[in-house]
């Protein structure tokens, strides 16, 4: 397969029009168009990453097949009943863990906006206590990694909403309090990768910088959850 170059301005458009047609009449005849112009090059940046990762986190190559998401949307308990995405996304995960319970790297590409993310989203009950008592043991070492440099440049500061009170059994003046609060833990940006990347070669090197910059945040969360198996919900794909 060849090495990525960026998404074809094809694909791109595809990506335009579905939003203008998104249902299957119009996306079945043109099925061909986003399997070769837009499923393959992601492929192909998928394989690229790996072969990146492999200097600073092995562990978390991700065959393209597993990593890649569908492009069909679930719509069970949505209001909106559009059967396909307007973007293609993927995550990458940690060897021997599972997409649903494992902190990961993830990303998405659309006409309008590249996301980045790494981190742990919407974590279930148990993963959210074992994630709690790792922070609160670990919290200077967290912190320290949050207030790096190069990765609030590249990714700012912790993303999503936090609880309003303390959790159970956590005093209301604990030095963690801020972390201990939130209802998960991922850095999230749709602003830094400028969309205009995707289909040039630069759409490579601006996501591997920000996994790597990631990757102690990433494994830090990890650490808790390596050890468990179960199906609580745990997942770092945005959507």
């Amino acid at each position: 397969m060849a090495g990525f170059t960026g998404f074809p301005e094809e694909g791109i458009k595809f990506f335009r029009a579905l939003k203008k047609n998104n249902d299957r009449d119009w996306f079945q005849p043109r099925k061909a168009t986003f399997e070769e112009s837009v499923k393959a090059p992601m492929e192909q940046l998928v394989e690229a990453i790996n072969a990146k990762m492999l200097a600073f986190a092995p562990q978390y190559i991700t065959e393209p097949k597993k990593a890649i998401y569908r492009i069909y949307r679930d719509t069970r308990f949505s209001n909106d009943k559009t059967p396909y995405k307007t973007h293609i996304a993927a995550s990458l995960i940690r060897s021997g863990m599972e997409r649903h319970i494992s902190a990961g790297f993830y990303f998405s590409v659309s006409p309008e906006q590249i996301e980045v993310a790494g981190g742990v989203y919407m974590p279930g009950p148990e993963q959210l206590r074992l994630l709690r008592a790792h922070i609160a043991e670990h919290h200077s070492e967290l912190a320290a990694l949050l207030k790096n440099a190069t990765l609030r440049k590249l990714m700012g500061e912790l993303w999503g909403e936090k609880y309003a009170r303390m959790p159970k059994g956590y005093p209301q003046d604990h030095p963690a309090g801020d972390l201990l609060r939130a209802k998960h833990w991922v850095l999230y940006d749709t602003e830094r990768v400028d969309a205009k990347l995707a289909t040039t070669t630069k759409l490579l090197p601006e996501l591997v910088k920000r996994f790597q910059a990631m990757t102690p945040f990433v494994e830090f969360l990890n650490r808790p959850l390596s050890g468990k198996r179960t199906q609580d919900p745990l997942v770092l794909g945005l959507r």
